[in-house]
């Protein structure tokens, strides 16, 4: 393997270099978070089409049975987090801001809380593609990543494309955010039997893991588990931000672009990452569902700061208590800094697509006035897709909504924050474009 890749010389033009905030929580074993008295599980945790309930209120349910079903391809079914009572299928607060319906359990902490399993098993190896795909579907696994993206729709590769590639993101190049480091030190073979099943889900023949050059101690401990038939490989790549961003890796590892409103399936990639496949290694074999995921909880005022195994629809409450938040004023983001979601209710719950509980004191975030544009092109060195960052800004404040899309190419920004991070004058782009995303949306439906 060439070294030059393995110390990660690879990159991609543009982005920026953030300070990272990962020292307090990248070298702490993952620990088991305890039981919240009350959980709150969202039937809509996917971008995909919301479950459906099959359970009713005051219904005794066993952690790991399925509550809730698929509704349809692009649809994954939820699993209880906990054994407990349902107290409520309900409306509840969201981090979007909205409220919807979710399933309310109250825990029974006196009962145990093994996981139902039914004995069953999956033998990847002697199954049809499609029916591995469907057994992805049932473990109700979302993209762990942020995107919360169905896992199995990304494995049904459509007809006439040709997977040659998976690429297995663990860049985690977000700043505080240690979760992904922390599984591929600790889960190596539930990711390798990850990595294995969706190369035989999108028969793709190799497959290559993708992390940033400050993780080499990932390197080591992986890399004498890799097969030695070459299918699998390892290399890193510089530390820059939004270097886990697939159009990015893509470029950094092979050079490879991803074309505008394009699929990574359409160059023959298929890009997941490291936890998504980590606990799809160690679900799907033994038939069980995704009922808990590792979330980082740091920032300012915690005073257990970690990496924890979290039941799915634990509320921020009982996290805030548990971490020991000794603050008083303070915003929380659940994800990072750059991409997550401020929440305004501490009865938030976590969901599959969650990956940090980030505590800011208020001094640690951007409180000046919004001034005017004043071309100095910095959003434009940063965007990493080489958008007009700034033209965009001054047509979202005309609400020029279409022309954005149809001219400037809006809807090819991920939303990274790369151009509100560097813009002298604070404003906020990446939130504009996010409105403006939502209404050009609306604007489509009715159209429709």
């Amino acid at each position: 393997m060439n070294l030059l890749n393995l110390l990660g010389r690879k990159s991609f033009p543009h982005g920026i270099h953030p300070d990272e905030y990962k020292d307090e929580t990248k070298a702490k074993v993952t620990r088991r978070l305890p039981f919240a008295p009350e959980i709150i599980v969202p039937l809509a945790q996917s971008i995909g089409q919301p479950a459906k309930a099959i359970v009713f209120k005051g219904q005794r349910v066993k952690r790991g049975e399925v509550i809730a079903e698929a509704d349809g391809f692009m649809s994954v079914p939820i699993h209880a987090p906990v054994t407990g009572i349902i107290k409520a299928i309900d409306i509840v607060p969201t981090a979007k801001g909205s409220k919807d319906p979710a399933i309310i359990i109250a825990t029974s902490l006196s009962s145990g809380q093994r996981v139902f399993d039914t004995g069953e098993r999956n033998d990847y190896l002697q199954m049809a593609q499609e029916d591995l795909v469907k057994a992805v579907q049932n473990t109700g696994m979302v993209g762990l990543g942020g995107a919360a993206f169905p896992t199995h729709v990304k494995m049904a590769v459509p007809a006439g494309r040709h997977i040659h590639t998976v690429l297995v993101n663990g860049c985690e190049c977000e700043p505080f955010l240690t979760t992904d480091h922390r599984v591929m030190l600790e889960k190596i073979d539930a990711l390798l039997l990850g990595i294995k099943i969706a190369m035989r889900c999108v028969a793709a023949p190799k497959a290559i893991i993708g992390i940033e050059n400050n993780k080499l101690d990932v390197l080591d401990a992986i890399l004498p588990h890799l097969p030695d038939d070459g299918s699998i490989s390892i290399e890193a790549v510089e530390t820059k931000y939004p270097q886990g961003a697939e159009k990015m890796l893509a470029y950094s590892l092979l050079g490879i672009e991803i074309p505008s409103g394009g699929l990574p399936s359409e160059v023959g990639l298929a890009v997941f990452n490291v936890a998504t496949l980590a606990e799809l290694g160690y679900l799907l074999p033994i038939k069980q569902g995704l009922i808990e995921r590792i979330i980082t909880i740091t920032g300012d005022g915690v005073h257990k700061p970690g990496n924890y195994i979290t039941p799915i629809g634990t509320p921020i409450r009982f996290l805030l208590e548990f971490a020991g938040f000794i603050g008083d004023e303070a915003e929380l983001i659940l994800g990072g800094p750059m991409m997550g979601m401020p929440v305004h209710s501490l009865d938030v719950p976590i969901t599959k697509g969650t990956g940090a509980l980030l505590i800011l004191d208020k001094r640690a975030t951007k409180n000046d006035d919004i001034l005017p544009c004043i071309k100095c092109a910095q959003c434009l060195q940063a965007c990493p897709i080489n958008l007009n960052p700034s033209e965009l800004g001054l047509l979202a404040a005309k609400r020029q909504y279409d022309v954005m899309e149809e001219q400037f190419h809006l809807n090819d920004c991920f939303e990274c924050g790369c151009c509100s991070y560097v813009c002298p004058a604070n404003i906020p782009l990446v939130q504009y474009f996010r409105i403006a995303k939502a209404l050009n949306r609306e604007r489509h439906l009715q159209a429709q």
